[in-house]
């Protein structure tokens, strides 16, 4: 009977010693990741909180006596344009600094074009096309994001629906939004939630959401949040009904990227190929190529209707839905 027993009780300690050891460790590391993790959530809200006081609409109003019916209303400026792109795009950028990489890119191009050609007039041009390319690598991280923030919202209005039908308020729901999902859209609603909580009204802060994201599906959920606020109605509801809504038209919109797919590379391609042509005649027969780089205006209306080519097709490949 003891050498029965025996076995079971050393079975038993292994078990326990394993178990002893691995707790040990799991409360080393998972309690040194909980701290940096909540650590992480305190510096972010703190940045969200911080820069919500630094924004125009916090600025030189009292929060607590604001009413939204005396909000002026904006105009649309190409300063007011630019800056939401900046804001969409989520770079950490000034419109004077934006101002400045633009200036310098098209000096250091301009410059170096016209002293490898030796022609002036080339130089200006090439100053003039590449004075676009920090407003293009915006926008290019601006669509990064947005397109990311689509993948998101249709989960993030399903986690909003389920708290509301838990009784908690909206401002509750947009921030476990701003808590449980990763950034972009993280930092949205958890701006806006900020934004609440320091006394902007709530009118004010989700048409200023609408406008940072510039998302027709979170246009459709300010219009939804502020009806109801208005008129009342089941807001759970109408925020599931609005996830399946947007998740259809995500799988619409990878549908329609399937099938235009092919346009975009011909466009690519017939946008690429006169550059890389000349660049590679000025590299086998630099004399033929000399020719065509004196007489700039050749050069300047190849760029012209290259630029109105690619526009054009941009048209026809891209479009609202």
């Amino acid at each position: 009977m003891q050498n029965a027993i025996l076995p079971i009780l050393m079975f038993l300690a292994v078990i326990m010693s394993v178990f002893a050891v691995y707790s040990l460790v799991t409360d080393i590391f998972v309690r040194d990741r909980k701290r940096v993790q909540d650590r992480l959530d305190v510096e972010f809200h703190n940045k969200q909180r911080e820069k919500v006081k630094r924004s125009l609409l916090y600025k030189g109003t009292d929060p607590f006596q604001f009413n939204p019916s005396d909000a002026v209303q904006l105009r649309s400026t190409w300063s007011e344009w630019l800056q939401s792109i900046l804001d969409q795009s989520g770079l950490e950028m000034t419109k004077s600094r934006l101002l400045i990489y633009t200036v310098s890119v098209a000096i250091g191009c301009g410059v170096l074009s016209g002293v490898l050609i030796r022609n002036l007039i080339i130089g200006l041009i090439v100053a003039v096309f590449s004075s676009i390319i920090p407003l293009m690598y915006v926008k290019f991280k601006r669509n990064r994001r947005l397109e990311a923030m689509r993948r998101q919202l249709s989960d993030a209005f399903d986690l909003m629906a389920r708290i509301l039908r838990a009784g908690q308020s909206m401002s509750q729901a947009m921030q476990a939004v701003g808590n449980e999902f990763a950034s972009p859209i993280a930092e949205e609603f958890a701006y806006c939630s900020e934004q609440q909580n320091l006394g902007l009204a709530t009118e004010l802060s989700m048409r200023d959401l609408a406008r940072r994201t510039g998302l027709i599906e979170i246009n459709i959920f300010v219009v939804a949040v502020l009806v109801q606020r208005q008129v009342g109605g089941n807001l759970s509801e109408i925020l599931e009904k609005l996830a399946n809504v947007v998740r259809e038209r995500y799988k619409t919109r990878g549908a329609i990227q399937t099938l235009t797919a092919e346009g975009r590379m011909q466009a690519s391609i017939l946008m690429a190929l006169p550059p890389l042509l000349l660049v590679a005649m000025l590299i086998v027969n630099h004399d033929y190529a000399m020719v065509l780089i004196h007489q700039p205006i050749l050069i300047g209306g190849m760029a012209f209707f290259m630029l109105m080519g690619g526009l054009w097709i941009r048209k026809i490949v891209n479009f609202d839905f």
